[in-house]
């Protein structure tokens, strides 16, 4: 197994690198280094599901705004807050039909464009689209969470169990 191609150098002295063989001290480590690379998922291929789920779902998070919003402009804070929420809520739920509850969108707002809450706890709930026009079958409504008064700080993700509203 030629080892030339672990050494890069600079363009203009590329023309000095030659397939060097490893020397037989080297041999069996390198061997078994190649053999638990090929160990991780057998060859044949394995049925996988799929990313996003088809069953209808709440589930409350907390969201950090001040690590998403970290370098941002102040006069562009609550608008990108908008668009991180959107975009935590696509990712979470895994559909790209993101809708932002009016309350939600008060909230962000209330200390004025440039002071975003650090944290945020909201309600994402993946539903069933009543278009029969509509492109998804799913979409997803972000509503603001009732905080709690020792803080949101730690707070893990928690399943709403519905109750049809």
């Amino acid at each position: 197994m030629p080892l030339g191609f672990l050494f890069r150098l600079p363009a203009p002295l590329s023309f000095l690198v030659f397939p060097i063989s490893p020397s037989p001290s080297l041999r069996p480590l390198l061997s078994s280094a190649a053999e638990e690379s090929n160990r991780g998922e057998p060859s044949r291929m394995v049925e996988k599901s799929s990313g996003r789920k088809e069953e209808v779902v709440t589930r409350e998070y907390t969201i950090n705004l001040h690590k998403r919003l970290h370098s941002c402009t102040f006069k562009k804070k609550a608008p990108k807050a908008i668009k991180e929420i959107r975009k935590f809520a696509q990712k979470a739920m895994g559909t790209t039909d993101v809708r932002v509850d009016v309350k939600l969108n008060k909230h962000i707002w209330s200390r004025g464009i440039r002071s975003v809450p650090r944290r945020i706890r909201v309600r994402i709930a993946r539903k069933r689209n009543e278009d029969e026009d509509a492109k998804e079958e799913l979409y997803s409504l972000v509503t603001v969470a009732e905080i709690p008064p020792e803080g949101i700080k730690g707070m893990g993700t928690k399943i709403i169990e519905d109750d049809d509203e």
